[in-house]
């Protein structure tokens, strides 16, 4: 039978068993300006670290280009290039078929090096999802797009993106006296659709660097499993979110345990809950109220008992009636009225 798929050898980064057992070298460093706490910044320095040495990146426009880099100087270490709003699939893809090409052609060594390329949700949910979603129909190259989701463009002064929670209180969605909830869209399913979407992609996770272990392993999962991956990772973002810069890690903790950001990961078609989510699912442990995440956020201030409520019941209703929470938003209406 013939081989129409010729995808090339990936680097074999096995699974960090502990946090003691992380190398020290670091790869993202000291310098950069982002804010204090931000959770950005976090998931480069640790896909920076999980990735490796051998490692390209890619950079859109956005917090984590415009913070990580001063004139004449960047806080990376790893070979790094900035390119435009929208593209981080096609600069993945672009830069992923041109090492092949020179490998091909005996330009450079042959072999295994890691792209990846890393957008905003504004760069990624709503600009790029087309260059993402081009790019993850193209078996043929490795290289991994990690979306970091600060729920707004963070960089421009937070404006509303689609990755925006219902509700929330930005600079294109302020409540006024006479309607308190300007933004009245649910936020976008980013991975799910693009799990969903492209069946020849073999991985595509969720993760949240509050559990760094956990980040870093989806991390080198992506890039040792070979073709195109994508990653979306919620990151806390203390000037958007209106919150305290020292409550970082619990507030993307708490995203999780209320069961409003759900983990998981789909492997060559398999999908699979992680960490707490798996835990919620399996009724190890109990979701938290809503009102423990929502009510630490200043973008959430405005909200009434109502408000929390509605919000309450838009997640109960995602792990209570969706065919998969977090992942597949259909329900089996057609047995429930065959029942009837």
């Amino acid at each position: 039978m013939a081989t129409y798929v010729q995808i090339d050898p990936t680097q074999q980064l096995d699974p960090f068993k502990a946090v003691k057992k992380l190398p020290l070298e670091e790869f993202f460093t000291s310098g950069h300006r982002t804010c204090q706490g931000c959770e950005s910044a976090l998931v480069m320095k640790m896909m920076a670290k999980a990735a490796g040495p051998r490692t390209i990146v890619l950079g859109s426009t956005g917090c984590m280009y415009v913070a990580n880099t001063t004139y004449y100087s960047t806080s990376w270490v790893l070979p790094w290039m900035h390119t435009q709003l929208g593209s981080s699939g096609s600069a993945a893809l672009g830069a992923s078929a041109a090492l092949k090409a020179l490998m091909r052609k005996g330009k450079m060594k042959n072999e295994p090096i890691n792209v990846i390329a890393f957008c905003g949700d504004g760069g990624g949910a709503d600009m790029g999802i087309g260059a993402i979603s081009a790019t993850l129909t193209h078996p043929d190259y490795n290289c991994l797009i990690l979306m970091y989701d600060n729920e707004s463009y963070a960089n421009t002064d937070i404006q509303l993106s689609g990755s925006t929670p219902w509700g929330a209180h930005t600079t294109f969605s302020p409540p006024g006296s006479k309607r308190r909830i300007m933004h009245r869209r649910w936020k976008k399913n980013m991975a799910g659709m693009m799990a969903a979407g492209h069946p020849d992609c073999k991985y595509v996770a969720t993760i949240c660097m509050s559990y760094g272990l956990a980040g870093m392993n989806t991390i080198r999962k992506a890039l040792s499993i070979g073709g195109p991956t994508f990653i979306h990772s919620l990151d806390p973002c203390p000037k958007g979110w209106d919150y305290d810069p020292f409550l970082s890690h619990e507030m993307g903790e708490l995203a999780v345990t209320t069961g409003i950001w759900p983990l998981y990961e789909v492997e060559n078609g398999v999908l699979r809950l992680t960490g707490k989510t798996q835990q919620i699912a399996d009724r190890k442990i109990r979701r938290l109220p809503v009102r423990d995440y929502l009510l630490k956020q200043g973008r959430f201030a405005h909200f009434t008992q109502d408000d929390i409520d509605y919000f309450q019941n838009k997640v109960d209703e995602m792990w209570s009636k969706w065919i998969i929470p977090g992942v597949i938003p259909f329900r089996h209406e057609l047995e429930h009225e065959a029942a009837d």
